[in-house]
């Protein structure tokens, strides 16, 4: 079992996509990358500098960490800041947001990928869950 943390607009749209994958065990709102270690949702909407972010398990063996990247980079507007859709703020940021380092070359390869095929810089944050 596996674990990546997905910030891409609003959580709710983004954990409905998630969970409809063979290899998604369980998914899981809530914020991320922020100062406190607890926010409320008021909170996040003053601009506590959290994202909206979706904790996603997954089985390795029927669902790769390239496979549910890929998926996300479908959904997602990777080079807009702080805006997703008429979701405006930075709480709709953009992130990849990993507790194992060992997924962080998959993670590059994939956004290097997105970046070329798009001809721009990403958006996205890739960083340690916080």
């Amino acid at each position: 079992m596996n674990t990546i943390y997905l910030a891409g607009g609003c959580f709710w749209g983004l954990q409905k996509f998630f969970d409809q994958f063979d290899g998604v065990i369980r998914t899981e709102v809530g914020y991320a990358n922020g100062p406190d270690s607890a926010p409320t949702y008021q909170d996040v909407c003053k601009s506590s500098g959290h994202a909206e972010t979706v904790l996603i398990e997954f089985d390795e063996d029927r669902m790769s960490l390239a496979g549910l990247l890929r998926y996300y980079f479908m959904v997602i507007d990777p080079v807009s800041v702080n805006r997703q859709g008429h979701d405006v703020g930075i709480q709709y940021r953009t992130g990849i947001y990993y507790t194992d380092p060992d997924m962080l070359p998959v993670i590059r390869e994939i956004c290097d990928e997105e970046a070329a095929e798009i001809g721009a810089p990403l958006a996205v944050e890739v960083e340690p869950l916080v």
